[in-house]
């Protein structure tokens, strides 16, 4: 289903405190409000609540065939985009969900970020290899290095200081939590900008404005969805009308089956291009996931993808896919490829072998912060 886009980031809060850890002072411009403060630890309590499901529960999910769908999404991204030996800075990187997919892509380095300090933590078990799901898969390839902090509100730049500069930067399904203020929005394009080669690719998927906008406008009240989604958004919005003198801050509550619950924020796609461009970044692609997968879907390595990861099942015994409703729910969403102007240095080396470990402790997880100064 394609559309032009003329409309449309992960986590977010002050980490507890660690015997590692790091302050690093934003920007005057840059300062956050008590409000969003609490949005952002909000949103840090609920992906840290969340505990890792067993093979048996996650198969179980109502949303399976959709989360298989998304893993399908972000694994063609790094396939198309990310080559062998590079630095990869993983942006709300979760538990750590992609690690598999970056050790296929035979990277030689990861500094993976996240707000929620539970999903850090386990996103160091999944990297050591400790998970009941990853016993029988080998150690990870590539050094790491994990942080738990708020990369929407500290300066990246100066924590990252000699693991700079990353030739590919990731954020997926997380960007839209840095649109609660222009501050933020700016803070999180700025650290991937100062962080990333020149030349380098910023990746990642968010929710797609557009579509979230023409279904409110279509609704009768100020909630829809389905069986396995609902979004509703406050009274505020009831005119349905929204500012272009003001695209930050259009909150809404996003509930998606054994997924996610928690405020989300509209991500306007022509502001976010334009901010993107101060930022010396250049728009590659956005493609709505229903236009990603009939475009890439014409692609037999990408079909193959498809069939291993049986979101449409695997040809043989499973013979399951998308609902429906997974189907709609996907739709929500989209993809964004931004390249950053410039050409590489080819006398600069990329490798970091040095800086990372391949066996993390919790006490090497950095705790970081901005909210000393």
């Amino acid at each position: 289903m394609k559309r032009g886009y003329r409309e449309s980031p992960s986590s977010s809060f002050a980490p507890p405190q660690s015997k590692s850890r790091h302050n690093s002072q934003g920007d005057a411009n840059f300062l956050e409000d008590e409000t969003t403060k609490n949005f952002a630890q909000k949103v840090a309590d609920h992906y840290s609540a969340r505990s890792n499901q067993t093979l048996e529960q996650r198969e179980a999910s109502p949303i399976i065939h959709l989360k298989k769908l998304n893993n399908w999404i972000k694994s063609v991204l790094i396939q198309l985009y990310a080559r062998r030996g590079d630095a990869v800075l993983d942006l709300a990187c979760g538990k750590g969900g992609d690690l598999i997919k970056w050790d296929k892509a035979k990277i030689g380095y990861y500094v993976g970020i996240d707000i929620a300090d539970g999903s850090i933590k386990d996103c160091r078990t999944r990297y050591n290899g400790d998970a009941d799901h990853h016993q029988r898969r080998k150690k990870f390839s590539f050094p790491a290095r994990l942080m738990c902090g708020d990369c929407y509100e500290v300066r990246l730049d100066k924590v990252l200081a000699d693991d700079a500069p990353f030739d590919i930067c990731s954020c997926q399904f997380a960007l839209h939590y840095s649109w609660s203020t222009e501050a933020r929005a700016r803070r999180a394009l700025a650290n991937v900008s100062a962080l990333l080669r020149p030349g380098g690719i910023f990746i990642g998927t968010m929710p797609d404005a557009n579509v979230i906008i023409k279904k409110l406008r279509e609704a009768e009240g100020l909630t829809f969805g389905n069986s396995v989604y609902w979004i509703r958004f406050d009274e505020e919005f009831s005119d349905k009308k929204f500012k272009s003198s003001s695209p930050f801050g259009t909150k809404y509550t996003f509930h998606l089956e054994d997924a996610v619950d928690c405020p989300e924020w509209i991500v306007p796609f022509d502001v976010f291009k334009s901010l993107a461009e101060e930022y010396d970044f250049e728009l590659v692609f956005a493609k709505n996931s229903h236009e990603f997968v009939h475009e890439y879907m014409k692609r037999p390595e990408f079909v193959e993808l498809m069939r291993r990861l049986g979101a449409l099942g695997d040809g043989n015994q499973d013979q399951g896919t998308l609902s429906a409703d997974e189907w709609e729910a996907a739709y929500l969403y989209m993809s964004f490829v931004l390249r950053k102007r410039g050409q590489p240095d080819k006398n600069q080396a990329s490798s970091k072998k040095d800086r990372g470990l391949m066996h993390i402790t919790e006490d090497d997880i950095m705790f970081i912060n901005g909210y000393d100064y």
